[in-house]
């Protein structure tokens, strides 16, 4: 079956390249329709990764976060024309400690490997769940990403003390969002802080009890755990922040990305027993607790809604181009991409 990749080459370049899918070996092969763009994919864009990453990694089609619909099911799992999500992470290996997405054996799309940017995308029947018919394609085509903050919540679970009377939130873009929208359904009756550089961001989480500017931190904020969500030049000073307000023996969730080394008060961390974990991607599992939250809490799909930013039609490399620049001007939300190529 000939299939066309939609990959970049160099920093705001995208070239198709004709591929062939093997239909005699593939399991399930999906037609994407919406696809979102995360900031790990704008970082390639704009060549914002060391010079090494992008020689290593480029050529390579972008984003993971995306739904499609079932176009040929060899598994006979799912109907043709059934409207799927598609999972980034493919492990190789299974292992009864580590999750998939900290497996170095894993393969995830659209980092070292062709991301979702394709006419077809040919993917493992496990690397597929089925969308439920209320869910309107924008919000789910960044499934991926709210399934990342589930996953930060679902860690948080199994390593924080069972004192969860005040989570914050240091972030106020999409990724705090959510974060800070994961801990709302899971733990309602928490009261949860925001704390972010932008007044009109904040003004976004209607859903929190609390929301404060970074330059403007009460003495009496106190936290019992928390969740960094900054990333880039951001991080250094919320994790010192985060280590000033939270309560002793802390659990403190960290899931932004930085190219640079962050300082750590590692005194103020021993001194206080804090327990600092990160968290990088999501497995099958965060994605089907995902799934099961927009069926029983429909207000959270509600406010995901929120943060559709623009829907964009693209149908070839110079609107694809033209789409990274627009997501990298808007000031929040996400960017989806309706996939006409």
């Amino acid at each position: 079956m000939l299939n066309r990749v939609y990959r970049l080459v160099s920093p705001h370049q995208f070239e198709p390249v004709e591929t062939q899918i093997d239909l005699t070996r593939a399991e399930v092969v999906v037609r994407p329709t919406f696809l979102s763009i995360c900031n790990a994919d704008q970082r390639y864009f704009q060549g914002q990764r060391p010079a090494g990453v992008l020689a290593r990694k480029l050529p390579m089609a972008l984003i993971h976060e995306g739904i499609g619909v079932v176009r040929i099911d060899n598994t006979g799992t799912y109907q043709p024309g059934q409207r799927v999500v598609m999972l980034p992470n493919a492990p190789t290996a299974a292992d009864k400690v580590i999750a998939e997405n900290y497996l170095t054996t894993s393969r995830f799309c659209g980092s070292g490997f062709d991301g979702f940017m394709q006419e077809y995308v040919e993917l493992p029947v496990k690397r597929v769940l089925p969308l439920p018919g209320y869910l309107d394609d924008s919000v789910a085509s960044f499934t991926e990403i709210v399934s990342v903050a589930m996953h930060a919540v679902s860690r948080f679970e199994s390593i924080s003390h069972a004192r969860r009377d005040t989570l914050g939130v240091w972030g106020d873009g999409n990724l705090g969002f959510l974060v800070a929208l994961s801990l709302r359904a899971v733990f309602p009756k928490a009261h949860i802080v925001v704390v972010g550089r932008n007044s009109y961001k904040l003004d976004e989480f209607t859903f929190v009890d609390d929301v404060r500017l970074s330059y403007d931190i009460p003495a009496s904020l106190h936290v019992d755990h928390a969740f960094e969500c900054c990333g880039g030049e951001g991080s250094a000073d919320a994790i010192d922040q985060i280590i000033d307000v939270i309560e002793p023996e802390g659990a403190v969730g960290l899931l932004g990305v930085t190219e640079n080394r962050v300082p750590v008060n590692t005194r103020m961390v021993l001194e206080k027993g804090l327990r600092l974990f990160g968290n990088s991607r999501s497995g099958r599992v965060d994605f089907q607790r995902v799934l099961e939250l927009y069926e029983t809490n429909p207000r959270m799909v509600q406010y995901l809604s929120s943060l559709v930013g623009q829907e964009i039609r693209v149908a070839s490399t110079n609107e694809m181009a033209e789409a990274f620049d627009s997501d990298k001007r808007k000031p929040m939300g996400k960017t989806v991409l309706e996939w006409a190529v």
